[in-house]
């Protein structure tokens, strides 16, 4: 998929016509200034993908991290830790 490029005085004059790539054409903006890329706009599929994505690694890390927990002995059940937050 090619990705479309744009400085941010191009991107505040053509917003819409961006917004429709997007949104019709599944085409990616990304928004620069002075050179830097700053900024996206995806399709919302996109996004979806990316936010489903984000979840599964930050769960792929919590399972490690209470796998080591456990094997250092610092695991507690799910039963205590509320015990012990009040709940």
């Amino acid at each position: 998929m090619k990705t479309n490029s744009v400085n941010v005085s191009a991107a505040r004059g053509d917003f819409a016509e961006i917004i429709n790539k997007a949104s019709y054409a599944r085409k990616r903006t990304v928004i620069s200034r002075r050179g830097k890329d700053v900024a996206a706009v995806v399709p919302i599929e996109d996004l979806r993908l990316l936010e489903r994505l984000a979840k599964a690694e930050l769960d792929k890390r919590d399972i490690a991290d209470a796998m080591a927990a456990k094997e250092a002995g610092e695991f507690i059940s799910s039963e205590d830790f509320a015990k012990e937050m009040g709940w």
